[in-house]
C-alpha cells in the first residue's frame, strides 16, 4: 500500500517569505517513486543553483533598487532549498551541485556586471522556465495521491517563482531587449533545459 511508504511530518522551518502555513515535508526519499525522485534532484540542484544566482548579483550590484531586489528573493530561495532538502535524502541528490553551484553564480555575476536591466531579464528568464518546470511536476503528482504534502509544497514554491518572474518583468521595463540580451537569455533558458536534463540521472 502506497500510503504506508510515506511518513510526512508538519514543521515551520522551510516556509518561504510570504509563503502561508506549514511547510510539509517527508523522508526518507528512497520510499518514493523513481521519477518523483528525479524530479526532486532537479528541483534541488535548481534551487541550489538559484541561490548561487543571488550571491552572484550581490557580489557585482550597486544600484539599492537591484541589492534590495536580490537579497528578498535570495531569502525566498534559500527557503525553497530547505523545503526541498526536507524531501530528498542526501544521497540522492546531484552529484553535479559544484557544478550548480558555479553555473548559479555567473548566471548572476555576469549580468550584474552589465547593469539592473540585464539581472532582471535574466530572472525574469530563468523564472519562466521553473513555472513551466515546477507547472509540469505538479500535474504529474495528480497520479500520486499520498504525496499530496509534496504537490502542495511545489504549488508554493511555483507561486514563489511566478511573482518573482512578474517582479523581474516590471522592473525591466517594456523596452525591447537588444541583440545581447536576447542573445544571452537565449543561453540561461538552454542551459536551465540542459541542466535539468542532466540532474535527472546525475
Amino acid at each position: 500500500m502506497m500510503s504506508d511508504l510515506y511518513t510526512v511530518a508538519q514543521t515551520g522551518a522551510g516556509v518561504a517569505p510570504g509563503s502561508s502555513g506549514a511547510s510539509l515535508m517527508m523522508a526518507p526519499s528512497h520510499t518514493l517513486p523513481s521519477e518523483v525522485v528525479a524530479d526532486l534532484r532537479t528541483d534541488h540542484a535548481g534551487e541550489t543553483g538559484a541561490v548561487c544566482i543571488y550571491h552572484g548579483v550581490l557580489r557585482f550590484a550597486r544600484d539599492p533598487m537591484l541589492r534590495s531586489f536580490a537579497h528578498r528573493h535570495l531569502a525566498t530561495e534559500q527557503a525553497h532549498l530547505q523545503q526541498i532538502e526536507g524531501w530528498l535524502a542526501p544521497a540522492h541528490r546531484s552529484r553535479l551541485l559544484p557544478a550548480w553551484r558555479l553555473a548559479g553564480w555567473l548566471t548572476g555575476a555576469l549580468p550584474a556586471l552589465l547593469g539592473p536591466r540585464a539581472v532582471y531579464c535574466t530572472i525574469e528568464t530563468v523564472e519562466q522556465f521553473v513555472d513551466q518546470h515546477y507547472d509540469e511536476q505538479i500535474h504529474r503528482l495528480e497520479a500520486h495521491p499520498a504525496l499530496g504534502p509534496l504537490r502542495q509544497t511545489l504549488l508554493q514554491c511555483q507561486g514563489d517563482e511566478v511573482a518573482h518572474r512578474d517582479e523581474a518583468a516590471a522592473a525591466r521595463g517594456a523596452v525591447e531587449l537588444g541583440v545581447v540580451l536576447r542573445a544571452w537569455c537565449w543561453v540561461v533558458a538552454a542551459g536551465s533545459r540542459g541542466a535539468v536534463a542532466v540532474c535527472r540521472h546525475i
